[in-house]
């Protein structure tokens, strides 16, 4: 009767996630556990929004300007951090080497850093793959068609490797966390089949684990 959640997993022990669950669990870890435990996907304008975004982004031809190489829909895979995925595109300097990854989004940069986590987990990706440092890459929003910035520092790497710790150990649980009514529900996809204003209120799970529990 181990879990509380998987004590003394190693990391070897635990699966390799995708790069995508990494922004489900920022944004909300009972919907990473619905989407990637569960199988459970659900969809709403802006998540229909967001997949054409990426059908537009990922069918387009490699192509090079001003000694830049623009690679679309790159896979990658880091064993040692346990991740794998696509990244939509990646900018190699020609002079130098140098890659630069380009995360595409449908909306306009929030105050959390759900966004920056993914990018930054690709980032990784390369860097194990490469052996070569990868020091910023950048977010595009189809929204304010902005582009913005964003440089690995320190601080960012250490919460994304966090945060890929987390995803692993809950995604190998094959647990999902109790409902947490807020804000960030109103734009869920998943909200029907999430229930959690419903779920929350609900303490049958408690009532008949007590009703089990010795005397």
């Amino acid at each position: 009767m181990q879990n509380p959640l998987l004590a003394g997993a190693g990391e070897r022990d635990l699966p390799t996630v995708s790069l995508s669950s990494l922004q489900h669990y920022a944004f909300c870890p009972r919907q990473c556990a619905l989407i990637h435990n569960e199988q459970a996907w659900a969809e709403n304008y802006l998540t229909a929004q967001g997949q054409a975004l990426h059908r537009r982004v990922d069918s387009g031809e490699p192509e090079t300007r001003k000694g830049v190489r623009f690679e679309r829909s790159v896979h990658v895979s880091a064993e040692r951090l346990g991740l794998s995925g696509v990244i939509d595109m990646v900018e190699c300097e020609l002079s130098t080497g140098q890659l630069y990854p380009v995360e595409y989004k449908r909306g306009k940069p929030k105050p959390e850093p759900f966004d920056e986590i993914q990018l930054c987990a690709q980032a990784l990706c390369l860097e194990e793959m490469t052996e070569q440092t990868i020091s910023e890459g950048a977010l595009w929003y189809m929204q304010t068609r902005h582009r913005v910035s964003v440089a690995f520092t320190d601080a960012l790497r250490e919460q994304t490797l966090t945060i890929i710790h987390q995803v692993r150990i809950l995604l190998a649980s094959g647990q999902t966390p109790s409902p947490n009514y807020d804000k960030r529900c109103k734009a869920c996809s998943l909200i029907e089949l999430c229930q959690p204003k419903l779920l929350e209120k609900d303490r049958s799970v408690g009532y008949v684990a007590g009703l089990f529990d010795d005397k």
